[in-house]
């Protein structure tokens, strides 16, 4: 029989079981559910509805009670769908595999009938408390609330049943229904209130991390079991009794970064949701450096790392290190080696590599031997690449026995020269995990395939066991992150270092001025989905353009200075020094003084001898005005050496009585010299990796336009402005104070352009 026809058999139209059969989980989990069924010579579509509901509710820890279900369906014990979920929410809440049936019966309700003379007299109590109400709306009366009282007193009536009997006691009341009941109902015209307009200050509200994680459906702490895929075993009901005696039931997550490089935007993201889910469920998120690797471990990595942490508005619970646990780690190497679950492997790293590669020749030697060339791994009598410690058992993709110990000649930041063999991610990861009691392992989804290592390696030493929950990683286009990429820009004089604002490590968007606040928001706005997420940067850029609208003060900068000379400011009379809104939108922000004289800078862009007809700003015949100096400029004279433009001399009209202007331009008086580092992408293409795009590699992609430094005109009020202050220059962008500034010379990274750069 097909499947196909297996469906239709127990009473699916044709064009529903095709529709199933789209659905390769809901067909995997009917044909499980109609195998199991016992064998019975009455038709199967007397019982299809509720198989059906049975393997659409299904997931995989279901599957051991299917039989059971399956044999209280055909014994008329689970009559109804809503007994069906009961009978899972029950099944699933059980740590032991041991059931109590009469508990299963009760919370299901088996057994109990409701009799319609029940239904009857019920619905009649009910009707009766809103029978005025009823009367006076008759059947506009909403009688879904009936219903839900009638479920509440009778948990085990049929909906059906229930439905008949409120239709048929209100018909009774109220008569048949009469051309005013058909009649559509008139909605009453809502008379508007006119309310006071309240001037209400502009807020930047990000999206909240906490919000976001306080609504993601994860096990609650104790209730490991509950979660899809999750491994019980014999201890697990001890183990986790017990966990909650040391947690006293918090939750607890942890950060677990490698300080061998600076973090990057994919880790603002793993932290969000690391310290945001404990922040949100009023937990402890702990800091933990997973340093088992000394190779690359640097002291300007630990400290960067829990900078950025910081940064970003979080503190850690504590910090701790994968290497506190060094000695408890290998004593459990001990005991998994005596338990004939891990052997010393002599086989070359290229020989365990590719697709299932052939057992180790060295699988099944003698517990004793093993334990002997373990210890000999740990008093350096191999070389490097001459042994390593592997632990049986096989990968969800099918890899087999990945290595947990290696050896590495190298002394430790922390622990110096007591070791020269070290624990890998895959078997340092979970122990840690179970050891600081963490209730929710969340990590991204390329870690899914090493779930079947975390679990079964707690399970192994009878340890308590925590849940691993994947999220999808968040990725960036025209960037890479990758380390070792990073380490090669740096190296060939590409980018500057770990935090040049060309990168998207976080020390690089924080020295080009992207607030921690947008990037939280940004990074909630990505969602906790288990879908890989790769982005474009405008998305991070639009965040930081709502924040830094509202809390960059404004400030005038001339990029590409132009000398203006006002032939007449003398007669202007006005003062030589203006003040300036830091917030032209909102003026009770505050204000700043501008120094205004005859001798000016306005942008280059800004002025045009040959300008086409939809150009609006100064020009030979076309006048200007100025931003908050209240005049119109016309041009007198263009002064050039060759072809370029030395300075312009004008004549200025007070606003009042000037024809008005088509714009008004930034300008800059008296003003002090700053540099300005113009950034752009570092890449050419959207994946500078994919050797499709770019066949020479990443390093072949780089822009040349990357960066280009100017040396600008502002004005004197932002001299002492401190590191890492953003500003938005009026009409060219946002701005941030560059670590390079000194007492001298102020240097400004720009960190977005406006929404709209274009200026005609």
């Amino acid at each position: 029989m097909s499947d196909l026809e297996l469906f239709v058999s127990i009473g699916l139209s044709e064009a529903k079981a095709k529709e199933t059969l789209k659905n390769k989980n809901l067909t995997s989990n009917l044909k499980k559910v109609i195998d199991e069924f016992p064998k019975t010579d009455q038709p199967l579509t007397n019982y299809g509805t509720l198989l059906y509901h049975l393997a659409s509710k299904l997931k995989s820890q279901d599957f051991k009670y299917v039989s059971l279900i399956d044999s209280y369906i055909f014994e008329h014990k689970l009559d109804t769908t809503q007994r069906i979920d009961c009978s899972l929410e029950y099944l699933r809440s059980l740590i032991s595999e041991n059931i109590d049936l009469l508990e299963l019966d009760k919370a299901c309700g088996v057994g109990i009938v409701i009799t319609l003379d029940k239904i009857k007299q019920t619905v009649e109590e009910i009707i009766s408390q809103n029978k005025n109400e009823l009367i006076e709306k008759r059947y506009k009366f909403n009688t879904g609330g009936l219903m839900q009282e009638v479920r509440k007193q009778l948990v085990w009536a049929d909906g059906k049943a229930i439905k008949n009997v409120v239709d048929s006691q209100i018909l009774d009341i109220l008569g048949a229904k009469t051309e005013a009941d058909l009649a559509p109902v008139q909605k009453q015209k809502k008379v508007k209130e006119i309310k006071p307009i309240e001037k209400k200050p502009l807020v930047y509200e990000p999206l909240s991390i906490e919000e976001l994680m306080s609504k993601v459906d994860f096990h609650k702490p104790g209730e490991n079991f509950k979660t899809d895929g999750y491994v019980v075993t014999m201890n697990t009901e001890k183990l986790l009794s017990q966990h909650l005696k040391e947690t006293g039931g918090k939750v607890i997550t942890r950060f677990p970064p490698e300080p061998n490089g600076i973090l990057h935007i994919g880790h603002a993201k793993a932290i969000n949701i690391n310290f945001g889910f404990a922040k949100a469920s009023n937990g402890e998120c702990i800091l933990r450096y997973d340093d088992t690797n000394p190779e690359k471990e640097e002291e300007k990595y630990f400290t960067g790392i829990k900078e950025m942490v910081e940064w970003l508005g979080y503190k850690p619970h504590r910090i701790t290190h994968s290497s506190d646990y060094f000695d408890q780690l290998y004593n459990w190497a001990i005991a998994l080696t005596k338990k004939g679950l891990a052997y010393v492997c002599h086989q070359k790293q290229q020989d365990m590599q590719g697709f299932n590669p052939p057992p180790s020749p060295w699988r099944n030697r003698p517990v004793e031997e093993n334990l002997s060339l373990l210890n000999d791994m740990k008093n350096g009598i191999f070389d490097e690449g001459e042994a390593t410690l592997r632990i049986k058992v096989t990968l969800e993709e099918g890899k087999q026995d990945p290595v947990a110990y290696r050896i590495k000649f190298l002394p430790h930041h922390r622990t110096k020269d007591k070791w020269c063999i070290y624990p890998t991610y895959d078997y340092t990861h979970c122990l840690c995990d179970s050891i600081e009691n963490i209730t929710h392992s969340l990590c991204t989804k390329e870690f899914q395939n090493r779930r079947s290592t975390y679990y079964w390696l707690c399970n192994s030493l009878d340890l308590y066991c925590p849940v691993q929950w994947e999220y999808g990683r968040l990725n960036m286009n025209y960037t890479v992150v990758s380390k070792r990429k990073i380490s090669k820009l740096i190296e060939n004089k590409i980018v500057n270092d770990w935090d040049d604002p060309r990168l998207f490590t976080l020390s690089a968007l924080r020295r080009r001025g992207f607030p921690a606040k947008s990037i939280n928001s940004f990074c909630a706005r990505m969602g906790v989905t288990g879908a890989q997420a790769i982005v474009e940067p405008q998305m991070l850029e639009s965040e930081v353009q709502d924040y830094l609208n509202l809390t960059a003060s404004r400030t005038m900068v001339a990029l590409e200075p132009l000398k203006i000379i006002i032939t007449n400011f003398d007669e202007l009379n006005k003062p030589c020094s203006l003040s300036v809104p830091d917030f032209p939108s909102d003026p009770d922000k505050g204000w700043h003084d501008v120094k205004f004289s005859s001798v000016l800078y306005i942008e280059s862009s800004d002025f045009s001898q040959n300008a086409d007809k939809d150009y609006r700003r100064l020009t030979i015949d076309q006048t200007v005005g100025l931003r908050y100096a209240g005049i119109v400029i016309k041009v007198i004279k263009v002064i050039t050496d060759g072809t370029k433009i030395e300075e312009i001399h004008v004549q200025a009209t007070d606003v009042k009585t000037a024809p008005k202007p088509k714009a008004f331009i930034h300008w800059v008086s008296n003003p002090h010299e700053i540099e300005v580092r113009l950034y752009d992408r570092l890449f050419m293409h959207k994946n500078p990796e994919d050797t499709n795009q770019v066949p020479n590699g990443y390093l072949s992609d780089i822009n040349s336009d990357s960066l280009k430094i100017v040396n600008a005109y502002a004005d004197e009020h932002i001299l002492k402005s401190p590191v890492l202050k953003n500003y938005q220059f009026e009409r060219l962008g946002y701005f941030c104070v560059d670590l390079d500034s000194n007492d001298t010379k102020l240097v400004f990274n720009r960190t977005i352009t406006l929404k709209d750069s274009s200026s005609k």
